[in-house]
């Protein structure tokens, strides 16, 4: 049970009695009723929004929680601190209405809590929705940084289908631009090897854009081999890409236009589109004039593209 703290005898205790030392169970008119029933409510807000104490043991891990990896090096770190200092900032949860409490915010804190020892920590009680559980949980943990690409790629796409959002809303809701959200929302088509390479910080989300920027599946597979096993940086493998994307025919034929001495600057400029795009991109002319040709494999990718390109 949530134990108050600094409210005496609790919430009888601040409601009036009758005169005639009764509660105020009963009421001489409809008025006195509606005036205290009034206090009452507004007392609960109060206290509804102050800190308690609660025990461990009630306190559950929301399903809709986002972050689903947590470092035990880090835990521990925070389980000493909390050890010597106590717990500062107060647990958010709701009451589920069966004893025990929904962590909304600080399932960090608590899980730490409970390696130090703790038998209780400060929380604030809150009423939400499913929906406001999600996003609320999601938002407190891209703040922090505290998820991987996956956990926060997956993340956003619970929170669209959950609350039927536009990428345009949800970027609103959690602070991001939409082509952030978009790019992120791509990671989910990657293999589950590359995902979870995302999710274990074996490949960046650098490669990842690479990986993605390869329209065939088998060739994207291989690249994925050999940024893993070659240690390629995000650089060599975003070249690899635009290799991979070159027909055999076509690759012929850039082999040839390569034979003609064309200038760096605009061998490295093509480069940097690639990277910045996450698609293939080919440039034909020279320093003083020419063509820019950009690639997309979906309705989905173009409009990704069109908010780089500042849409």
């Amino acid at each position: 049970m949530a134990r108050k703290t600094g409210l005496g005898r609790g919430l009888d205790a601040l409601l009036p009695e009758n005169d005639d030392g009764t509660d105020s169970g009963s009421w001489d008119t409809d008025a006195e009723k509606k005036t205290s029933q009034k206090r009452q409510r507004g007392l609960l807000s109060k206290l509804h929004d102050s800190v308690v104490q609660i025990a461990i043991e009630q306190l559950v891990a929301n399903p809709g929680q986002p972050r689903k990896n947590f470092d035990q090096t880090e835990l521990r770190e925070l389980a000493d601190s909390i050890a010597e200092h106590g717990v500062i900032q107060p647990v958010i949860a709701a009451d589920a209405g069966d004893g025990t409490y929904i962590i909304i915010a600080g399932e960090r804190r608590t899980r730490a809590a409970r390696l130090a020892g703790l038998s209780e920590v400060p929380a604030i009680i809150r009423d939400y929705t499913d929906e406001k559980r999600l996003e609320i949980s999601l938002i407190e943990n891209i703040q922090r940084s505290d998820l991987n690409p996956i956990e926060e790629a997956a993340a956003y796409k619970n929170l669209m289908d959950f609350s039927r959002l536009s990428q345009e809303e949800l970027a609103l809701r959690v602070g991001k631009s939409r082509s952030a959200v978009t790019n992120s929302l791509r990671l989910l088509k990657l293999s589950a090897d590359v995902q979870k390479s995302l999710e274990d910080g074996s490949v960046s989300p650098g490669h990842a854009r690479a990986l993605l920027s390869v329209t065939d599946k088998q060739l994207r597979d291989k690249l994925f081999k050999e940024i893993t096993g070659k240690g390629l940086s995000v650089r060599e493998a975003e070249k690899r890409a635009a290799a991979l994307n070159v027909p055999a025919a076509e690759g012929e034929t850039a082999t040839a236009k390569a034979n003609l001495k064309r200038p760096p600057e605009i061998t490295e400029m093509e480069e940097k589109f690639i990277g910045r795009l996450g698609t293939k991109v080919s440039i034909d002319g020279d320093l003083d004039k020419g063509r820019i040709h950009i690639e997309y494999y979906s309705m989905e990718d173009l409009e990704r593209l069109y908010e780089i390109l500042g849409g």
